[in-house]
């Protein structure tokens, strides 16, 4: 979890208005959650508003889209259009971007990721956003892979074309132009 975190007061309001509109104009992601109990949750926790402040500003876009009833949580995806335009050009984590010898990255997704308080999407997580729009078209975003993908040298990434949602792998020291990363994040 990225260290304590501070938004002004006006910040904390302008980022709770911003996911408030966005909640009521996209009704479909959450059926049966009433604004009110997000708005509760939020108002409690300054942390967590700050990580929904980060993915906002790198362009995100966050959204609730469930429920754990478990644990007793929403669930905030980055519900972009394409993956969040702030979060690009990244290989998949450190290790990968140590290993580069030339033409390094800025940043990494994993080390991004958590300096946000965020998680990178698993695969299940982006197929089940993408079941409530259409995402990545014009672009892709790392997803959580798997340790022994990734021991070998690899990453997941994935995106949606021809109205059907791919899994693929790259070297996890690739980057592009058109690839970043989506997070979740528990409030």
């Amino acid at each position: 979890m990225a260290a304590k975190k501070n938004l002004t007061d006006l910040q904390q309001q302008e980022i709770i208005t911003i996911l408030q509109q966005r909640f009521e104009k996209n009704k479909q992601r959450h059926n049966g959650i009433e604004w009110a109990s997000v708005q509760k949750k939020l108002a409690a926790d300054a942390d967590k508003c700050w990580s929904l402040y980060e993915m906002e500003s790198t362009g995100g876009e966050p959204d609730v889209i469930g429920f754990d009833e478990k644990n007793k949580q929403f669930i905030f995806f980055d519900c972009a259009p394409e993956t969040p335009k702030g979060r690009r050009s990244i290989c998949y984590d450190r290790a990968a971007l140590d290993a580069r010898k030339e033409h390094k990255p800025a940043n990494d997704a994993q080390t991004m990721a958590a300096s946000m308080g965020i998680e990178l999407l698993t695969e299940e997580q982006y197929r089940l956003l993408q079941s409530l729009g259409a995402f990545d078209t014009k672009t892709s975003s790392w997803i959580e892979t798997p340790a022994p993908i990734r021991k070998l040298g690899g990453a997941l990434f994935c995106d949606r074309r021809y109205n059907t949602v791919f899994t693929y792998h790259n070297g996890a020291d690739s980057y592009y132009a058109a690839r970043g990363f989506r997070g979740c994040l528990r409030v």
